[in-house]
């Protein structure tokens, strides 16, 4: 890869970064619940498959980072540090391994042939890998706000798999709508 080539990477995971963040301040929740679809998770994912897992790891990484400056310690997301560093670069960062099928998507490209259903699979990857840390953490640090006699790790698993399970749909729907252009957006 050419300096230029790490340049023009770099650009456009600070784009996708800062549109990623944007995207969080649309509001997101799923009904008196604490599920949540993450707006910005579409286009860390794109990224990653358009550039790769380096890349997509460090831009969700950044993203963690920034979200965790800009709404984590004001929201009362940050209750200690290592449940921060766990919910926010960690698990911001997970969603660029979906990035381990940008090889297979762009030959999928190349070959003229669907990218829906890999393109979903690897993004199920990086959405499973965020939601798994944030249950991680829900179960330890969270639990506390479980409802009275509930236990934690059902709680976390109730809100964290809502949460994911909602981001694969919010995904699926915006993949159908994008299936004409998805593979111009992703194909360097």
């Amino acid at each position: 890869m050419e300096k230029k080539d790490g340049l023009i990477i770099l650009i456009e995971g600070a784009i996708i970064t800062a549109l990623a963040q944007a995207l969080n301040y649309i509001p997101h929740s799923v009904g008196a619940s604490s599920i949540e679809v993450v707006y910005g998770l579409v286009p860390m994912v794109i990224f990653a498959l358009r550039r790769g897992l380096k890349p997509g790891l460090t831009a969700g990484l950044v993203w963690g980072i920034l979200d965790l400056i800009l709404r984590g310690f004001s929201s009362g997301g940050f209750l200690n540090p290592l449940q921060g560093f766990i919910e926010y670069p960690i698990a911001f960062a997970a969603i660029g391994l979906a990035g381990i099928g940008s090889t297979r998507v762009k030959e999928k490209i190349q070959e003229g042939k669907s990218t829906f259903f890999v393109i979903l699979i690897y993004s199920t990857i990086g959405f499973f890998a965020k939601y798994f840390l944030h249950f991680i953490a829900g179960g330890i640090y969270w639990g506390l706000y479980a409802p009275k006699n509930m236990n934690p790790w059902i709680y976390s698993l109730v809100i964290n798999g809502g949460s994911f399970l909602a981001n694969l749909i919010m995904l699926t729907i915006i993949l159908v709508f994008l299936n004409r252009f998805i593979n111009r957006i992703i194909k360097v």
